[in-house]
């Protein structure tokens, strides 16, 4: 919940339980149905089945494309819109900037 910002009101109201059913899980009262945790996968398709019932894998569920290229595909022709590239600026949260010429 905290990873996407949900309150256990809006949760319950998302995937279409009652807003107790959250409750009780949270406190630990009672444990997730299988109608619950299909629920769940079915509206947030980045959470792992295996995570969510027994903890293992990873959470936000990676991807199974696990190379990876210096040139993101999207540039690999040097073109976007038939546009050529001549620069790529990315600009950090720290006010700082990195230029990338072709």
């Amino acid at each position: 919940m905290d990873y996407y910002d949900l309150s256990a009101a809006v949760l319950a109201d998302k995937i279409s339980v009652q807003r107790s059913s959250i409750s009780h899980l949270l406190s630990g009262r009672n444990k997730p149905s299988l109608d619950f945790v299909l629920k769940i996968t079915s509206i947030f398709k980045d959470i792992d089945l295996q995570w969510l019932i027994n903890g293992n894998g990873s959470f936000p569920q990676k991807t199974e494309n696990s190379s990876t290229t210096s040139t993101p595909i999207l540039f690999q022709n040097n073109e976007v819109s038939g546009k050529k590239i001549e620069r790529i600026v990315v600009f950090y949260s720290d006010g700082t900037f990195d230029e990338y010429l072709k």
